[in-house]
């Protein structure tokens, strides 16, 4: 696994598989489940179509339309993902920082 400099997200973005999402979770004490999983796929395909990562509300609109709406909910992101859920996730899901968070 290789990260880029100070942020640790990762250089080759096609090297990112469940493994280095388990790792990336661990250092935010987060245990991760199907469910956020499920979350993780959907960001990468997000930034697979888009060429970016989502900021949080384009991140729920796309997580609602792509899956169920409650889903959606950034309080569902939050209770998955506590804190900043969309830098969360980018960096679990092994894409780049949302342009917008710091």
């Amino acid at each position: 696994m290789v990260l880029s400099g100070e942020n640790n997200y990762l250089d080759n973005l096609s090297s990112w598989d469940e493994s280095i999402a388990r790792v990336q979770a661990e250092r935010w004490d987060i245990e991760l489940t199907q469910m956020h999983l499920e979350i993780l796929y959907t960001a990468r395909h997000f930034y697979n179509l888009y060429g970016f990562s989502p900021s949080m509300r384009p991140l729920t609109k796309f997580v609602s339309e792509s899956l169920q709406p409650e889903k959606g909910r950034s309080i569902y992101l939050l209770t998955l993902f506590p804190g900043a859920s969309a830098k969360l996730i980018a960096d679990i899901a092994g894409i780049p920082k949302p342009r917008n968070c710091l």
